[in-house]
């Protein structure tokens, strides 16, 4: 057999494959969980995650899931790091680092965990997470539950994940919020007090000043106060002789001055990459069956965030050299496709996970692989 023909064939076996994944997924796997537990969407992620955590604490089951949900990749270089693909894990879905040796059988090219605040919180109160099957979406407002720095780091160092060592098989973020009960002028050394502990286990760190769900955060993306919170956190992380690269997570809501302003903010202080973007208080988008959820307090993920996030991944690519993870709305291959022409270097999911599984994830990073070999 010509090498031409063994890929092509390899090529058909990976899509026979993903189709199965996928299809397993959203015909079996998908309805099981979304009427477990009572259709509560919280508790259904706790479970699921609960499980997760089991399966990457036997590495033999990661090994097998991960060659189920491989497929060809290009690796992507960005803010210094080389990952093995295009597709990771947003912030939210992992908040404890419980599962952070499962995500990799997943497909994902890394993992953003958190968002973790310096102290342990419980977040708002439940219900606080909602799902928009007709939309493709989810309203949240978790509230930055989690069980602080310390605890996150502990667990970190027992799975042997530290910055670099790739124990987790894949990179590592860390996405840090403000504690909720610490005033808005105190941020600063809230934010570098999760930074010191966690900064050894990661290998970026992603500061999360866009969440609707924490009073007062998003006043953190203006001008003058963004400055300080990231020049801090730079210059401490320019103290290691291996200074961890510090990226900052954008809301969709910002205008285009907006995002100038925090572009300009953003180079000055050395961050290096955007991650955009967060979820949205809009409610344009919802199918008329989830109507009910505009009166619903949280932020809105998923189809709806689509076109809200590629302008602000175009606006930014298109002003500065800082790579930008793109994030929001990726629901389908041709979503990330778009998200990679609006200048993104890497995508993250979290709704579109939800929503069409590990399959997903496999299309977009053989999609992305297929790229590197089309004429331009």
């Amino acid at each position: 057999m010509s090498v031409s023909s063994a890929l092509v064939r390899d090529a058909r076996t990976s899509r026979t494959r993903r189709a199965l994944l996928g299809a397993g997924y959203r015909r079996v796997l998908r309805p099981a969980l979304f009427a477990s537990h009572g259709g509560d969407p919280e508790e259904v992620h706790d479970a699921t995650l609960a499980r997760l955590a089991q399966l990457g604490r036997v590495p033999a089951l990661v090994r097998a899931l991960g060659r189920l949900t491989s497929v060809p990749s290009r690796p992507v270089e960005a803010f210094g790091i080389r990952f093995p693909g295009p597709v990771g894990l947003a912030a939210g879905l992992d908040k404890g680092a419980r599962a952070v040796t499962a995500w990799q059988a997943m497909g994902f090219s890394h993992v953003e965990l958190g968002t973790v605040t310096a102290h342990a919180q419980p977040g708002n109160p439940r219900p606080r997470m909602f799902r928009a099957p007709a939309s493709g979406g989810l309203v949240n407002r978790m509230g930055f539950n989690n069980d602080g720095a310390t605890a996150v780091a502990a667990r970190l160092e027992a799975a042997g994940v530290r910055r670099g060592n790739r124990a987790a098989g894949i990179p590592v973020g860390l996405s840090l919020g403000k504690t909720k009960a610490t005033p808005v002028e105190d941020a600063v050394p809230d934010y570098l007090a999760s930074f010191r502990v966690l900064a050894p286990h990661a290998d970026y760190v992603a500061v999360n000043v866009s969440s609707p769900n924490t009073p007062g955060l998003r006043s953190l993306q203006d001008g003058a106060a963004l400055r300080e919170l990231t020049g801090a956190l730079v210059a401490e992380s320019r103290r290691s002789a291996n200074p961890v690269p510090v990226l900052v997570k954008v809301a969709p809501d910002l205008d285009e001055q907006a995002l100038d302003e925090v572009l300009e903010v953003c180079t000055s202080t050395g961050v290096q990459g955007l991650v955009a973007t967060n979820t949205t208080l809009a409610r344009d988008g919802l199918a008329a069956p989830d109507a009910w959820l505009a009166a619903e307090a949280g932020g809105l993920s998923g189809a709806p965030l689509r076109e809200r996030a590629l302008r602000v991944v175009r606006h930014l690519s298109s002003r500065a050299d800082l790579p930008v993870v793109g994030v929001g709305g990726i629901m389908t291959a041709g979503d990330a496709e778009a998200m990679f022409d609006a200048g993104a270097r890497l995508v993250q999911l979290y709704t579109g996970f939800i929503y069409a599984g590990p399959a997903l994830v496999a299309d977009i990073t053989a999609r992305h692989a297929d790229r590197a070999e089309e004429p331009r």
